[in-house]
């Protein structure tokens, strides 16, 4: 359950926006704090999506025994979902800035980097998306104890945020040298987020499809 829990987080954290914006917050004239903010957001809407999930799932009783059938039934669909937003994002116009840092309320934020704003950021850019709410599926549908559902969801926020907390810990320890690599690196991904993106919608839907495809023919099996 953690393993693959970890790796639809590790998918959902591979988002060329929130590379993006921590590169941009890391150039700013008070880069630490900033940072931070943006990260406290992140954390902060992971943690009480990842609660609110859990808990909706486990009330629904997916992870009894008898709950099997709608259990897997729900990855299945998830799985679909995710293959879905992956073939809309390959007909989607070519552009070399993801959307969501070149439309709207966002773009004007992220323009003017600032503590309070780049918080808002933080919650904006990580509200939950389909693949994250899958990492989550696979935890509240477990049938684990308290202890380990609760460093299951702690693991997955951890990952989740992890293009924030490790340019920032980089950033700290090597200021001049992560700045002109984040620069290098999303120079590459305005040119390839959407390839990033659409990779890893495939991969996720595709883990998400076997895994619910799998699970309904064994039960009937």
């Amino acid at each position: 359950m953690l393993a693959q829990a970890a790796g639809l987080a590790l998918l959902s954290a591979l988002s060329p926006t929130a590379l993006l914006i921590t590169a941009v917050y890391l150039g700013s004239a008070r880069p630490g704090l900033t940072s931070l903010f943006y990260l406290a957001g992140a954390v902060l809407v992971s943690v009480v999506m990842g609660v609110v999930v859990l808990f909706a799932l486990r009330s629904a009783g997916l992870n009894h025994p008898d709950q099997r059938a709608a259990r897997y039934g729900l990855r299945l669909g998830l799985g679909a979902l995710l293959l879905a937003a992956a073939f809309i994002a390959t007909r989607k116009p070519r552009s070399r800035t993801p959307a969501k840092v070149r439309h709207g309320l966002l773009s004007r934020m992220v323009a003017d980097p600032a503590p309070l704003s780049a918080f808002v950021v933080g919650l904006l850019v990580f509200a939950p998306g389909v693949t994250f709410i899958a990492a989550l599926q696979v935890i509240a549908t477990a049938r684990a104890d308290l202890e380990v559902t609760t460093l299951a969801v702690l693991l997955v926020v951890v990952i989740n945020v992890l293009l924030v907390w490790l340019p920032i810990t980089l950033h700290l320890v090597a200021p001049h040298a992560t700045e002109k690599r984040l620069k290098a690196f999303n120079s590459w991904l305005r040119a390839n987020g959407r390839t990033v993106l659409t990779g890893v919608l495939v991969a996720a839907g595709g883990i998400m499809l076997f895994d619910g495809i799998y699970g309904l023919i064994t039960r009937s099996g």
